[in-house]
């Protein structure tokens, strides 16, 4: 009983060493690189977006060497869907979000087809008669390579400076602090992560509820708390590139680098029930481009915001009565 106990509160706890490792990590990170002469865009282009991907990262891995594949792939589509619907809805409530042309044209769509190519990948079964669907070392590599493009292409309009504008926030700290900074973020984001997935394990065992349940609430929205602070933030301060490309830019991470990576150390088998959560997250990109295609000027409004968000609550619910 106390053992239990003390997982939840260690479950609790773990959010916040998780979301403040990332932070310091990120702090550090981007401080090492402005003192190497690297550009504020390829700062926020590289080190941010994978940063605020991280939390992500260490609980999906933490859950697939644990064997808890439903809790892994259920904290990746939780947090793109709440990435869209749930971060991106609140931002537009506190202020409505203009869209660049170049990314509405190239991110936002680079972003579905990630989904897509994962919804594709996911169904070996489809392709491979009676053998179960799983995502291979193969599949890793695929994710991989088109991370690379993304990033290849990122680096290129970093040059344009019309497209991407510069952040000026990013602040230089002594390279003692900044090292520092990066191994106490690390070692934040190992030990929150483990704490969260023993916890949700717990969790999912002692309610009786799936670890896809688990993954793609709870956790989802808990690791998705950096990009919401993010994003919430950049549309308090009428910075919309920030507030969007924040969140495009983690989706495209969470799918390629994360799912990516794991799948290179270790294949990870996918239930067929997390195909409505893989349609539910190629649906949210489409309501994103939908939204911005049919306003005017390309501008997510309030009363947009507030759809997405009704949007999430239904699913939200939907996944309480059927998982």
């Amino acid at each position: 009983m106390e053992y239990q106990i003390l997982t939840y509160v260690l479950f609790v706890i773990g959010f916040i060493v998780l979301v403040t490792g990332a932070n310091m990590l990120i702090d550090g990170a981007a401080s090492i690189a402005k003192k190497s002469k690297i550009s504020n865009i390829v700062i926020g282009l590289t080190v941010v977006a994978f940063g605020t991907s991280a939390p992500e990262f260490i609980v999906t891995i933490f859950a697939t060497m644990k064997g808890n594949a439903d809790l892994a792939i259920g904290n990746i589509l939780g947090s793109n869907i709440a990435n869209i619907l749930l971060v991106l809805g609140i931002s537009a409530l506190i202020y409505p979000i203009t869209v660049k042309r170049n990314t509405v044209r190239k991110e936002i769509p680079f972003s579905l087809l990630a989904a897509l190519l994962l919804g594709i990948l996911a169904n070996d079964v489809f392709f491979n008669g009676d053998e179960p669907s799983i995502l291979s070392v193969f599949d890793g590599i695929i994710f991989l390579f088109c991370l690379a493009v993304f990033i290849i292409y990122t680096f290129r309009i970093s040059k344009v400076k019309d497209e991407v504008p510069e952040n000026n926030n990013i602040r230089e700290f002594t390279s003692f602090k900044s090292v520092s900074f990066i191994i106490i973020g690390l070692l934040g984001l190992v030990l929150g992560g483990k704490w969260i997935v023993d916890g949700a394990v717990l969790i999912a065992e002692s309610f009786h509820v799936s670890q896809s349940l688990i993954g793609l609430t709870i956790i989802a929205i808990g690791t998705s708390l950096p990009e919401l602070a993010t994003s919430a933030v950049a549309a308090f301060k009428r910075q919309s590139d920030i507030a969007i490309g924040n969140v495009v830019g983690s989706n495209v991470m969470n799918i390629l680098w994360i799912l990516g990576f794991n799948a290179l150390i270790h294949p990870i088998p996918l239930n067929p029930a997390s195909n409505i959560d893989i349609l539910m997250t190629i649906a949210a990109s489409v309501i994103l481009l939908l939204t911005i295609y049919t306003s005017r000027k390309y501008v997510i409004e309030r009363w947009e915001g507030a759809l997405m968000l009704a949007i999430y609550a239904g699913y939200i619910i939907f996944l309480i009565f059927n998982r």
